[in-house]
């Protein structure tokens, strides 16, 4: 276990031909010189002069009053809500290099980070006791990947002509132990932590994890279950996670549906109503107070629906997944977890056919930039000239649903309760 507050670097940056960014305070470089305030450039090319080397590593004289601006950072990479943004940091800067250009590095104690996080994968203002819920996840989340840093677990179970099962998880990085985007943690600096509440819920939490025993929990969210939320082995690697099960995201169960619904008639007939849950709101009130600006875009997280036509299948599929079916005669799902994601795929074409998975892989084959999810299903229309499919839910749906916490917050349960509600058998634990 870990008894101290880390400090964790963070990826800004990765593979830059330049960084851009506005100190404001004071810093100072590795020889404690004063490092001027207002805009400093650093490029691939100019990477061994004398003002750049001087830039490579700069630390703040205070953490609290300086502060620089990263311009051109890349949030939401390849997800449908990407595009650019300028973001305020404190702490410590690095920059390296490598064949790939210039990577950027934020360097900083883990409950300062956290006040970020929160503030980047919810808005701030959220109500106080899902901002304490999400500190606490967060928290967890990052301890257990600082624990098992250096152990890597296989990615894919199958690849060849016929089967490909592969999954995404957080990667080892090279110099730096978490990025800064989804594929890690959201973590947009310090200019989306406008409010006390978020200073409040990570001080007050402060150290405090989930636990499974000895265990630190590898508490996994994402932003809408659709309902049920999914079993870890569902999105990952194939292992029981005890923490991560599947439960019906409202007070009691799902009266009048077969659970779990892992059986393709059960699955199509949650996904293709619109059951009562925490999630299931559309409430801008609410929405414009949980969601940070840009996730306020998409609207239809609960249920959704996207149609493509043959010839725009097909080239999705070529970009997507690199393989020419011809002409698609189906899309059948061929394993459902106990949320109905789909875990395996059957892509049918004239001139080929491929099982794809898990969730992820399945939902970046089928669209442009991610399906919602892969909680879906499939009705072709007009002899199969159309393929329509009709989904749940916004992302992998394991462990915490942040809009149905949102809900649950805004309805009066302590944080305590909302942990409890999507980690089963996981107590609370301060570390330090």
């Amino acid at each position: 276990m870990i008894d101290k507050e880390p400090v964790i670097k963070v990826g800004l940056l990765n593979g830059a031909q330049t960084i851009r960014m506005s100190l404001e305070g004071l810093f100072i470089d590795e020889e404690g010189r004063t490092i001027a305030e207002g805009d400093h450039l650093i490029s691939v090319d100019g990477f061994e002069s004398a003002q750049a080397v001087s830039l490579r590593h700069i630390r703040p004289k205070d953490f609290h009053s300086s502060r620089a601006t990263v311009h051109d950072v890349t949030i939401g990479i390849d997800f449908h809500w990407e595009r650019k943004e300028s973001q305020l940091f404190q702490g410590a800067l690095l920059v390296a290099r490598d064949e790939r250009g210039l990577t950027l590095i934020n360097e900083l104690p883990i409950e300062s980070y956290l006040v970020s996080v929160i503030s980047s994968e919810m808005s701030a203002s959220c109500p106080r006791e899902l901002l304490r819920a999400h500190a606490v996840v967060s928290r967890s989340w990052l301890l257990a990947q600082l624990e098992r840093a250096g152990a890597s677990a296989p990615k894919s179970i199958a690849f060849d002509d016929n089967e490909r099962i592969r999954w995404y998880d957080r990667e080892n990085h090279d110099g730096f132990d978490v990025c800064a985007d989804d594929h890690c943690q959201r973590y947009q600096g310090v200019s989306k932590a406008f409010s006390e509440e978020a200073f409040d819920a990570v001080c007050d939490t402060r150290g405090v994890a989930l636990v499974y025993g000895d265990e630190i929990c590898d508490a996994r969210y994402s932003k809408s279950c659709g309902g049920r939320t999914e079993v870890f082995s569902a999105a990952w690697e194939d292992r029981l996670v005890p923490y991560l099960t599947s439960i019906y995201d409202g007070p009691d169960e799902a009266a009048g549906y077969e659970m779990p619904l892992t059986e393709e008639s059960s699955a199509e007939r949650w996904i293709l109503s619109s059951p009562a849950a925490y999630c299931n709101v559309n409430a801008k009130e609410i929405l414009s107070r949980i969601l940070p600006g840009f996730d306020q875009e998409t609207t239809d997280f609960y249920r959704w629906r996207v149609e493509y036509s043959q010839d725009e299948l097909r080239s999705i599929l070529l970009a997507r997944a690199g393989v020419d079916f011809g002409r698609i005669l189906s899309l059948d799902p061929i394993e459902r977890g106990e949320s109905g994601r789909i875990i395996r795929l059957r892509i049918t074409g004239e001139k080929r056919t491929l099982i794809i998975g898990k969730e992820l892989e399945i939902r970046r084959a089928l669209s442009r930039s991610h399906l919602y999810s892969s909680a879906f299903v499939v009705e072709r229309i007009g002899e199969g000239e159309y393929f329509q499919l009709t989904g749940a839910g916004w992302g992998h749906g394991v462990g915490l649903c942040q809009i149905g916490a949102a809900v649950m917050a805004e309805r009066g349960h302590t944080h305590e309760e909302i942990l409890a509600h999507y980690f089963r058998r996981a107590t609370l634990k301060r570390l330090y």
